[in-house]
């Protein structure tokens, strides 16, 4: 099955310098963008020492800003910070809820998601996208996305995530359990099924090609049909991140920790054309 690999990325000179920085954002124990992390100390008891990464689990508007809220450890400091050097510190309380408000912005940004606890941190997989609507996704490099959503009883495409060679993931909600067919320009490509939280995100079986492309899902609870132009990513100007508006719709080329760049397309609910 074709989907997105990280081996298929293409690097450019800038890569290598920006792949520190990046890899905040990543796997459990990366470096933050601007701080180093705290060596943690062994633990004799493996379960004892596992704390579960933060996680966003709401966003909405507030004022000129956007305010996440979501988990963490029971007290700790809970961190977002930007390549830009823009970061916001927050306790989580005594039942590991943290609330940030950022302050508005023009475009759309990525931060690195982290907290502290007892000298340890910890960083959220991924990196956190957020749009000016306040729109949030959790960008995953080598996979699809998740975008935050309610619960869903009608199928609805959220993203698409493709890599340089078209490799492509296909994220959204629906109602849990329900089966569907995936059609790329009326041709069926998979069936799947929504997952038990009201998700879904599957790889295509053959690449994107270059050009535009209908996207459907069909099945239980209904249709939802967005429209793609796929297309290379080139060097990013500012990099990590180079975002542009389009009609319904966010396109965000990104640099992997791995130095190569993924696109993701999130579509506005409710826009979807």
């Amino acid at each position: 099955m074709i989907g997105i690999r990280k081996a298929a990325f293409k690097s450019w000179p800038l890569a290598l310098a920006l792949a520190a920085m990046l890899g905040a954002c990543g796997e459990e124990g990366r470096r933050d963008w601007s701080r180093t992390t705290p060596a943690a100390q062994p633990a004799r008891d493996p379960e004892a020492a596992y704390l579960a990464p933060p996680k966003v689990v709401t966003a909405a508007m507030q004022g000129g800003g956007v305010a996440l809220s979501g988990s963490a450890s029971p007290g700790a400091s809970v961190r977002l910070g930007a390549p830009t050097g823009e970061a916001i510190s927050v306790e989580a309380d005594a039942s590991g809820l943290w609330r940030a408000v950022l302050s508005g912005a023009v475009e759309p940004r990525l931060f690195g998601l982290s907290m502290t606890r007892e000298g340890r941190t910890v960083q959220a997989e991924g990196y956190v996208l957020v749009t000016p609507e306040g729109q949030v996704a959790l960008l995953k490099a080598g996979g699809g996305s998740e975008p935050l959503a309610g619960p869903s009883d009608s199928l609805r495409i959220l993203a698409i995530d493709y890599d340089q060679d078209g490799g492509a993931v296909i994220s959204g909600v629906g109602r849990p359990g329900a089966g569907f067919g995936v059609r790329i320009d009326r041709v069926t490509q998979a069936e799947a099924k929504v997952d038990a939280q009201g998700r879904f995100s599957l790889s295509l079986t053959r690449p994107l090609t270059h050009g535009e492309h209908a996207v459907q899902v069909a099945g239980e609870g209904g249709e939802d049909l967005v429209r793609i132009v796929v297309s290379p990513s080139g060097p990013l100007a500012s990099p990590p991140l180079h975002a542009e508006r389009l009609e319904g719709a966010w396109r965000a080329d990104w640099m992997t920790p791995g130095g190569g760049l993924q696109t993701t397309v999130l579509y506005s609910p409710g826009e979807q054309q």
